[in-house]
């Protein structure tokens, strides 16, 4: 997925925050707590809070010239950074923890609207395994995984 301007990408990172909310809603509390594999989505959610949160941060960075701290000792598939989200965001009230993910998403889009077409998708001069990172590619990464979250909580309460 790539998205052509600006607008439309905040425009498609609030449809993935929309996503996930109806797809928490329809759980159960005690699905909402349970195990959808290594994660509860509940951990699904204070993980996205989190990178909300962080691709402002990774982006200020990039502005910078320089990597995003979570590109330096990301694990595998960013497990050291998702287990710090996790437990950064402890919450277990659903209707507490989908308030603070909008918020983040809401930080987010302000951020977005900062920056000039340039800034958001030119060059930065930042590689990461030999590939340019852009701060449009990065949030298009992180509305993905919001998509790819939602699909895994919508299949749990499918099943519950």
């Amino acid at each position: 997925m790539s998205t052509d301007t600006i607008e439309t990408q905040i425009k498609n990172l609030e449809e993935g925050v929309r996503e996930i909310r109806v797809a928490a809603e329809a759980l159960s509390d005690d699905a909402f707590l349970g195990a959808l594999g290594n994660w509860t989505p509940r951990d699904i959610v204070a993980h996205l809070i989190g990178w909300n949160r962080y691709a402002v941060r990774g982006a200020q960075q990039l502005l910078e010239g320089e990597l995003p701290f979570y590109d330096i000792d990301p694990g595998e598939d960013y497990c050291n950074v998702n287990a710090r989200l996790v437990a950064e965001y402890p919450a277990e009230n659903r209707t507490e923890l989908l308030a603070e993910h909008e918020k983040a998403a809401h930080e987010l889009a302000a951020f977005l609207r900062s920056l000039s077409e340039q800034q958001w998708s030119g060059s930065t001069g930042v590689l990461l395994e030999g590939e340019e990172l852009t701060i449009r590619q990065n949030v298009d990464w992180l509305i993905e995984d919001h998509h790819h979250h939602s699909e895994q909580i919508r299949d749990l309460a499918k099943g519950s």
